[in-house]
């Protein structure tokens, strides 16, 4: 009886700890968003981390008289990563992220996750 008990144990121990992968860790997608950054912060109580907001050019709606967001929050796990953006205010930029199910408090706040910055161009302004 404590063999069967300790198998059952073990499997819903390990349903458990799939779902909570799934949920956590699984990458849902992955792909580039390119803009100029609006700010990037170190924030947090208990977990310090870096939050980022990119503005994407154009707002271009799917279906008419809608309005589609053109910002990109994110999160920055990679402090090597941060020191680019941190460096990169104000530049036009194309990260590379990945997509989360649901957040962590030590990921961030955002299911986005940057882990690289694909190109930085600096913003020149136009002359009429």
């Amino acid at each position: 009886m404590k063999r069967i008990g300790l198998i059952i144990g073990l499997i819903v121990l390990l349903v458990l700890a799939g779902i909570f992968y799934y949920r956590y860790y699984f990458v849902f997608g992955d792909g580039t968003k390119a803009g100029t950054m609006n700010y990037f912060v170190h924030k947090g109580y208990v977990f310090k981390t870096y939050e980022g907001r990119l503005i994407q050019s154009g707002i271009r709606t799917p279906t008419q008289g809608t309005i589609q967001s053109n910002e990109f929050m994110f999160s920055v796990t990679n402090q090597r990563v941060a020191d680019q953006l941190n460096k990169s205010a104000g530049a036009y930029l194309e990260l590379h992220y990945k997509e989360y199910l649901h957040t962590l408090p030590w990921r961030g706040v955002s299911v986005f996750v940057v882990d690289s910055v694909m190109s930085v161009r600096p913003v020149t302004p136009v002359q009429p």
